[in-house]
């Protein structure tokens, strides 16, 4: 089929993006009240439990899904991973061993390479569960544990896109690890620990000296310097600005980018002879 031209595009209907919107909201409602809870808290209970690590597989959009909530369980501190079906059985099944558990995400449970890797991974003695969103499929009953996804429909006209399905897989999965955490009391230093480059992780765990410059990192000059003499200084010590201190190293003032443009814009070649003490700020000082 051939692109469309912006003539034959058709605008979005609000009423019908309204009723997308309220329509996918019933499909959630449904796996909600639907959803097994005791199916759900032996697999929480046993994900809790395992004493090696917890891999997630699937394949398409479903492994998306699965590397997704891999993730954030590592983030939670839960040793977790993302096994590949395809790599898995061209040597990668190596990293599962006995204490390990493998957890399949899948919504019609017949995916071939899942299939294919149950026999696998079973002879390496981990764990195997099974994330479904149909009643009855192969990796059921195959696995040592079946987790039902109640899913009414696709969101997708055709019932075939998989919109609806992921959306659950990933509220199921997220609340898992949610779950999970609170189980494992884990900390908000804790949990800080983990995402030190985030605003939680720098706010618990740096302290100011861990992120202030230091010694010759800093852009120091003498009021009675040049501010010509003064631009490397100023402009490559990534702060926009100089200290302007005594011979004692108190701190007179500050240069800035900004008050360098001002001078250049007012001085023009007067700036040649204009020392930074002439133009600092002293305000407040």
């Amino acid at each position: 089929m051939g692109s469309l031209s912006a003539e034959t595009l058709a605008l979005v209907n609000p009423k019908d993006l309204e009723h997308l919107f309220r329509a996918q909201q019933k499909y959630l409602n449904y796996f909600f009240e639907n959803l097994d809870l005791a199916q759900t808290l032996d697999f929480t209970e046993t994900l809790l439990t395992s004493e090696g690590t917890i891999f997630f597989t699937g394949v398409g959009k479903s492994g998306f899904v699965a590397q997704k909530i891999s993730q954030t369980l590592v983030s939670l501190g839960v040793k977790s991973g993302f096994l590949s079906p395809t790599d898995a059985l061209h040597g990668d099944i190596g990293i599962l061993s006995r204490r390990d558990v493998l957890v399949f995400f899948s919504k019609s449970g017949n995916t071939e390479e899942l299939l294919r890797l149950v026999p696998c991974a079973r002879a390496k003695g981990a764990l195997l569960i099974a994330v479904t969103s149909s009643e009855r499929n192969g990796l059921s009953g195959v696995c040592d544990m079946n987790v039902h996804l109640p899913l009414e429909r696709e969101l997708c006209p055709f019932d075939l896109a998989p919109v609806t399905s992921t959306a659950i897989q990933m509220v199921f999965g997220d609340t898992v690890a949610i779950a999970l955490m609170e189980a494992r009391k884990l900390t908000k230093e804790e949990y800080a620990t983990n995402h030190p480059a985030g605003r939680i992780g720098k706010s618990l765990i740096f302290k100011v000296k861990d992120v202030m410059k230091k010694k010759e990192e800093i852009p120091l000059c003498k009021e009675g310097d040049l501010i010509i003499d003064q631009l490397v200084e100023l402009t490559s010590k990534g702060c926009g600005c100089l200290l302007v201190i005594d011979d004692e190293h108190h701190l007179i003032g500050t240069f800035t980018d900004g008050d360098l443009r001002r001078t250049l814009k007012a001085s023009r070649e007067g700036i040649f002879k204009l020392t930074v003490g002439e133009m600092c700020n002293r305000q407040e000082l």
